[in-house]
């Protein structure tokens, strides 16, 4: 079949030294700059867009995928003034998900646990 293999799509080629993320900076804006994600897709982009604009130091944050078939993520990040680096805002996004990934996982093992917890009971007594 004439496709690509389905590896290819989120695995980094080794052999060829792919790198994960790529930064080049605005030529003509001094506070801006493109993030090229390589093996990602819209559910990173989104994801990074919207915390990104959460931070009030960002004045622009958009994604795009160059074509549907080249697994490539191109993120355009846009602060406020020139003292903030784009790559700091990016830093500091990706780390507020990781917490908050943290926090939805603990919230959930601890449901979990609770529902084990009054439901193991019921289900004995009725044995």
């Amino acid at each position: 079949m004439n496709a690509p293999e389905r590896s290819a799509a989120f695995l980094l080629d080794e052999e060829s030294e792919e790198v994960k993320i790529e930064y080049s900076a605005d030529t003509k804006v001094s506070n801006a700059g493109t993030f090229t994600f390589n093996k990602e897709d819209h559910t990173v982009g989104n994801i990074l867009r919207m915390q990104l604009l959460r931070d009030p130091s960002v004045r622009f944050a958009g994604y795009m995928m160059p074509h549907p078939l080249i697994h490539k993520l191109r993120l355009k990040v846009q602060t406020t003034s020139s003292t903030v680096a784009p790559v700091d805002v990016l830093s500091a996004a990706i780390e507020d998900l990781a917490n908050e990934t943290d926090h939805l996982i603990n919230q959930a093992t601890n449901a979990i646990e609770k529902w084990k917890k009054e439901n193991d009971q019921g289900v004995m007594s009725q044995f």
